[in-house]
């Protein structure tokens, strides 16, 4: 196996890298990204959505971080392989959310797959960092699995189930409001696997 798929496998299975990576960014030139929007990927990876976002975005338009550092060092690894250096990409490793403070706000955060491998602890951390975030008519998307079932894992993360009320809940606490924007199999996510394509893809906004 080569080192792109060693890294591809950090993420998720290498078959369905492309399908998803083309998801992220069609789903969010759906939702209006502009290239000059500011983004936030919370959770970046190793940037399998990243690297055409932070082609299509203005240089300096992207910050990614994410809570494994050898992940960085392999995002960093994929940016150099695509020669976007020149677009300025912020890529960022954190042990934890609740004091960090990255000194702008964010049209959009995009959390693609990383609000499901929350514990509820994390999950209240990770919208309280939005809402400090996010520009005043800003968005916070992520997919999750909606039902009421014992946690999985991967990867040393858990795998959630929470019901839609969970991060309603969630989201007024940190000062959020939330809608259901639909299943991920109806807004173009086909990877052929039934449980991922019935995820529900929400978006957090300031609330009134």
């Amino acid at each position: 196996m080569d080192k792109a798929r060693q890294r591809h496998r950090l993420v998720g299975p290498p078959g369905l890298w492309q399908m998803k990576r083309l998801f992220q960014i069609e789903f969010l030139r759906g939702r209006n990204l502009a290239p000059a929007d500011h983004l936030l990927d919370l959770g970046c990876g190793t940037l399998r959505g990243g690297i055409p976002l932070i082609d299509y975005l203005d240089a300096g338009g992207y910050v990614g971080i994410d809570v494994r550092e050898e992940v960085i060092v392999e995002a960093r690894a994929e940016l150099e392989l695509h020669g976007l250096g020149d677009k300025r990409a912020t890529l960022l490793a954190t042990d934890g959310l609740a004091a960090l403070a990255l000194g702008r706000s964010f049209d959009v955060v995009w959390a693609f797959s990383v609000l499901i491998h929350m514990d509820d602890a994390h999950l209240e951390e990770a919208l309280e960092f939005t809402a400090r975030h996010l520009a005043p008519a800003g968005v916070l998307y992520a997919n999750v699995n909606v039902g009421e079932r014992a946690p999985g894992g991967w990867q040393g993360f858990p795998v959630m189930w929470r019901p839609l009320a969970a991060y309603a809940d969630a989201a007024r606490r940190a000062g959020l409001e939330v809608e259901d924007l639909g299943a991920l199999g109806g807004l173009g996510h086909d990877s052929g696997v039934a449980a991922q394509d019935a995820q529900r893809m929400l978006v957090f906004r300031h609330a009134g």
